[in-house]
Order: structure tokens, then C-alpha cells, then sequence
């Protein structure tokens, strides 16, 4: 058994005995939560964990916990680990740890309800004034997070967008390129963007291309017309990176990395590293999501207003029958635990999440510290401006609370192309040990440790032995 999954036999051991001891109801609804098992009044606290929602700093993060109290007269007590999120979530909880609302992703949701530790909240919803308002989360997108059977646990914490190469586009008007539509363009451009010196500094210290490991190259294997994680065929699940149409881009990609066009170190890269080397000038594109684009761009502008520095969103490349495709994320969700000790305050936070107040708090931040407010019209501090409007929610859905200061630069047109060329991945439960097999042989093929033949026809092997494909 994997230390994951032992982690998460843990987590339900604990859950379950919590919930049996405290005698919640496994029905299909959180009726019942209007008070404790003892009759008296649920106390309006709450006790949290989030991997990006909340402050920028512990210091901040506990002006954030007051801000909620302030503005929901509820006590709030929010985790943040600073990295490690699954892991620590997962380590806390398991270790007999009670939340009343945990911010975590479809996947995670999915190994959860799959294991009977979430409070189903179905009915709930159904019956909720404000989450049934299509002004503020449209009927479709909830589909992203129903079960097969129909069921809801999860609530979305933000709107999602989506994934996309992208590109120094002040690079590509330096030096006289045109925007890159096939994979022959694109390596035209990153080959460039490592021997022309586009930073001018007179030294080759640049790349075309970095990446977080394999961390969304969905527009790059587009060219083969090929989805990022499980496809679903007359009842069969499987997994396009390891079927023999994706040799040519694993061919592609050692290729760029033979010639020191792919940054040597994408393998053990993080984000934050991949955002880094794009923001000093060390790397041409990347390969992240469509709210970064703005927030490159502003992160750079805040640091000297003249910069010619731009980075753009690209459509990805067109694959069989010219078709994009383009990664829509999976949603983060609010989920209640069945052992949560406040439930009833839970699903009213969750409410209030998506209203004027709750919205405002998870983009622009804290009043007072990060903006300021005078008969409606918001200024960013100098804080605010460099926490560009995210505490956890760049983009909403509620189409009744205007963002204030409008779009960030080049977000608009990201989020175009997502309209246009994205779809949701599909993620079964047992996705992160499918990942490590893709990760360990794709970086195989890349490294050139193994022919991209041989390295494919493994991984599907290896996946079959796992009973992970069918």
C-alpha cells in the first residue's frame, strides 16, 4: 500500500469512528445539523483548512480569521500550511484532528467520497436560495462535482480556468517572430529564445522552454490530439499519454532537451521555480494557468511600471483536423467532514463564500490592509497591489459582484481561448498513482534514458499491471 493510501485508510478510520461516536447521520442530506446532538445551539465557529485561501503570511493569515469574524460574526480558525498541503492535511486529520470545512481539490474530493468521510450535501444545496441562483453559480457547472449517482459534497471555492502554454510575447516582438502555431513553430521559437539572446544581456543564459515536470503540457501533446489525464470510451478507462500516438511529442520534447532548449532542471522543478525563471528574464514560455498570465504581467509592472515585459496566453497546437485542446482545470471545493463539529455554520460560511462580501475578502483581501473603501469606490494598497487581487478567488462566479478594478492584462484573452479550445479532464480516485507512472516514464522519454517507444509501451505496461487502465 502506498504512503498515500495508508494515509487515507488512517483519515477514514479516524473520521468514521468520529462520526460513529458523535452519531451523525450518513444520509443524503445535512439536514439534522441545526444543532448539536445534545439540543444545545451549534456555536458559530469554525475551524478550517486551505492550501491558498487565506493570508499571504501567518501574520496576515490571522487578520484574514478576524476579517471573517468581522464580516460573518462567525470565530474563525483557518489552517494554512505553508507546502505539503495533501500530505499535512491528510497527516492532521488522520491523526484524529476535527475541521468543519476543508478546501481541497476534485481529486482529493473524489478519494474522499470514495472512502465515506465527507458529509454528503446534496440536499442542502438543492434547497440553498443562494448556490441555486444562476447569477451565482450557473446550473451546468455543477456537473464538474456530482458523483455518478447524482450526489454533491463538494461546493466550489472559486471559478476555475485553465491551463495553456504560456509565452514572452515581448520576446517574440524583439525578435521578429511570428506567434507559434505548429510543433515546427514552436520549436523555431524556443531555439530562438535560447541562442538570440532576448534579455540582452549578452550571455546565453536563457531557455525556450520550462516546466513544472510534466505539469500541464496539454497544449503541447494537442498536437496529437491527445487529453492530459484518463479518457473514457464505451465504459473503458485510459490514459492518451500512454498510447503510441504520444512517441512523436515525447520525441519532440527530448529533442528541445537534447539541444538546451528545455530548461535541464523541468524534472524537479516546482511552480513556484517555472514562475521564477519567467519572471527573471531566464526562460521564454511555461506552460501554467490562464489567471497567472495576468498576474506575471502585473507582478512585473509593480516592480518597474516601464517594463516592456508582456506575457500572452496561447491556444496551444492544433492537432488532428486542426482542433486546440486546452486544459479546463478541476474545481476546488468546500467540503464538510462527517465529523465536523459545526456543520450548520459550515454550509452558511459555504453560502456566504459566493456573496459581495465573501467574494471581495477571497480577491482583494483584507480591508484596510489590502485595500481601502469609500462609498463604494476600492483602492488597492501598496499590499494589495502586490498580492494582485488573490486570496484564493482571482475569478468568480457571481455575476452580480463586479470585479472592481477590472481584469489583469492578458486575462481576458486567456480565458477567450480557454472558451474556446477547453474540457474537463477526467479524474477517477486513483489518478496520483496513475500520475507517477506517466511522470516517471515520460521523463524517461524526455531525458532520453529510454527510446519514447520503448518508454510508452513500458508505462502502459506498468499501468495495466495496476489495474489503473482497462
Amino acid at each position: 500500500m502506498s504512503k498515500k493510501a495508508k494515509a487515507v485508510s488512517s483519515l477514514v478510520a479516524v473520521m468514521l469512528l468520529g462520526s460513529a461516536l458523535a452519531g451523525c447521520t450518513s444520509g443524503n442530506s445535512a439536514s439534522g445539523t441545526d444543532s448539536k446532538s445534545d439540543g444545545k445551539k451549534e456555536d458559530r465557529t469554525l475551524r478550517m483548512m486551505a492550501s491558498v485561501i487565506g493570508g499571504k503570511s501567518p501574520e496576515e493569515n490571522t487578520m484574514f480569521e478576524k476579517e471573517i469574524e468581522r464580516l460573518t460574526g462567525i470565530k474563525a480558525k483557518l489552517d494554512k500550511p505553508a507546502s505539503d498541503y495533501n500530505q499535512k492535511l491528510m497527516a492532521a486529520v488522520s491523526s484524529g484532528e476535527k475541521f468543519d470545512l476543508l478546501q481541497v481539490s476534485k481529486e482529493t474530493m473524489n478519494q474522499l467520497i470514495d472512502q465515506g468521510v465527507l458529509t454528503p450535501l446534496t440536499d442542502k444545496v438543492k434547497a440553498s436560495k443562494v448556490l441555486q441562483d444562476p447569477e451565482v453559480l450557473p446550473a451546468a457547472e455543477w456537473d464538474q462535482v456530482k458523483t455518478k449517482d447524482g450526489k454533491i459534497y463538494g461546493v466550489f471555492t472559486k471559478y476555475q480556468g485553465g491551463t495553456m502554454p504560456i509565452i514572452r510575447n515581448d520576446w517574440l516582438k524583439k525578435l521578429n517572430l511570428p506567434e507559434p502555431k505548429t510543433l515546427d513553430d514552436y520549436y523555431k521559437v524556443l531555439k530562438a529564445f535560447t541562442e538570440q539572446d532576448p534579455d540582452g544581456n549578452n550571455k546565453k543564459d536563457t531557455y525556450g522552454l520550462s516546466t513544472a515536470g510534466m505539469y500541464e503540457l496539454q497544449g503541447i501533446f494537442s498536437a496529437a490530439g491527445l487529453k492530459q489525464r484518463y479518457v473514457e470510451k464505451d465504459g473503458k478507462l485510459d490514459v492518451p499519454y500512454s498510447t503510441d500516438a504520444a512517441i512523436p511529442v515525447y520525441q519532440w520534447l527530448n529533442k528541445l532537451y537534447k539541444e538546451g532548449i528545455l530548461d535541464p532542471n523541468f524534472a524537479t522543478n516546482d511552480t513556484g521555480k517555472m514562475r521564477n525563471l519567467f519572471l527573471a528574464d531566464r526562460v521564454g514560455m511555461i506552460t501554467y494557468w490562464d489567471a497567472w498570465v495576468g498576474m506575471l504581467n502585473n507582478t512585473r509592472k509593480e516592480q518597474d511600471p516601464k517594463t516592456a515585459f508582456e506575457a500572452k496566453g496561447l491556444p496551444g497546437i492544433a492537432g488532428p483536423g486542426g482542433k486546440n485542446m486546452l486544459r479546463r482545470g478541476d474545481p476546488d471545493v468546500w467540503v464538510i467532514p462527517v465529523n465536523a463539529e459545526h456543520p450548520k455554520t459550515a454550509f452558511e460560511f459555504i453560502e456566504w463564500w459566493h456573496s459581495k462580501d465573501g467574494i471581495i475578502l477571497g480577491s482583494l483581501g483584507i480591508k484596510d490592509n489590502d485595500y481601502t473603501e469609500n462609498g463604494g469606490k476600492y483602492e488597492l494598497t501598496k499590499a494589495g497591489k502586490e498580492h494582485a487581487m488573490d486570496h484564493g478567488v482571482p475569478f468568480w462566479y457571481n455575476k452580480k459582484v463586479p470585479n472592481p478594478f477590472g481584469l489583469l492584462q492578458g486575462v481576458k484573452e486567456a480565458q477567450d481561448l480557454l472558451a474556446k479550445y477547453s474540457s474537463l479532464e477526467l479524474t477517477p480516485p486513483r489518478w496520483a498513482d496513475a500520475e507517477k507512472i506517466i511522470n516517471e516514464y515520460s521523463f524517461k522519454a524526455i531525458l532520453g534514458e529510454m527510446p519514447a517507444a520503448d518508454a510508452v509501451k513500458k508505462m502502459r505496461e506498468t499501468l495495466k499491471a495496476n489495474k489503473l487502465i482497462d
